[in-house]
């Protein structure tokens, strides 16, 4: 299995969609619903989930549209992305929810019914004190952290239907010995940065003492990982760190 096959092995396994696209049509052949109760957006995504986001809200998706996201290791390449949009906004004090929320106003003139500017425990939180009915909840997320928050909401609320709908499909093909996207993505990471996050997924998915299934650190519930799967991680990690002390000689 060549390089590039083994990264989109990552990607397939965490950029989870459980239904082809986001229409009532596909919702209901799945799930036998027309409208999801809750639609919500990750902060750690790319741009184009904002461009998801908008289109779901359009489309009337679902009854509510909630953006979840503070300031982490994503934050600062989203206030990039976004200052190379809009230079003139200053946006370097606001949360990922913030962000994204600014972004959809000013694109789009759409705006979320929530802003929850921590996580996926706050989110349920506010979902609770707000008596949002919650049976079913459309997840958007970075593709590379698709799975894990997925994993995450069974493990605090098993009796919502999930559905995961991750913010891009992204394949690596390679081209002159060089690792290149198919296609232009919206707001895309850098090819190593891309890789370097579907390689730090891998342990965190685990169900052992260093990961976080229930074996471990106990955030999410537990998630099989294909022997295929893991077989593509140890590869590509043996890879970049090859490249890396060559690199560094």
């Amino acid at each position: 299995m060549k390089l590039a096959e083994k990264i989109n092995t990552l990607s397939d396994f965490c950029g989870v969609r459980d239904i082809k696209n986001l229409s009532s049509s596909e919702l209901n052949k799945k799930y036998g619903i027309e409208q999801a109760d809750i639609m919500v957006l990750f902060g750690g995504s790319i741009l184009a989930g904002a461009e998801i986001f908008a289109e779901a809200i359009k489309n009337n998706i679902a009854k509510k549209y909630i953006i979840v996201g503070g300031a982490g290791h994503t934050t600062e390449t989203l206030r990039q992305k976004f200052n190379e949009i809009y230079p003139d906004i200053n946006i370097s004090n606001l949360s990922e929810a913030e962000i994204f929320n600014k972004y959809l106003k000013l694109r789009y003139n759409l705006s979320a019914d929530y802003l929850e500017c921590n996580n996926i425990t706050n989110l349920l939180e506010l979902i609770d004190e707000n008596h949002i009915e919650s049976k079913s909840m459309i997840l958007i997320q970075d593709l590379t952290m698709q799975r894990r928050m997925s994993a995450g909401l069974k493990k605090y609320r098993p009796d919502i239907l999930a559905i995961n709908f991750a913010a891009y499909h992204a394949k690596i093909i390679e081209q002159n010995n060089i690792l290149i996207f198919e296609r232009e993505i919206f707001g895309m990471w850098n090819i190593d940065r891309y890789v370097s996050l579907l390689l730090g997924e891998i342990p965190r998915l685990k169900d052992d003492l260093n990961g976080y299934g229930p074996n471990g650190e106990n955030f999410i519930v537990h998630v099989d990982i294909p022997i295929k799967v893991q077989q593509a991680f140890e590869e590509v990690s043996k890879f970049y760190k090859i490249r890396q002390i060559k690199n560094s000689i």
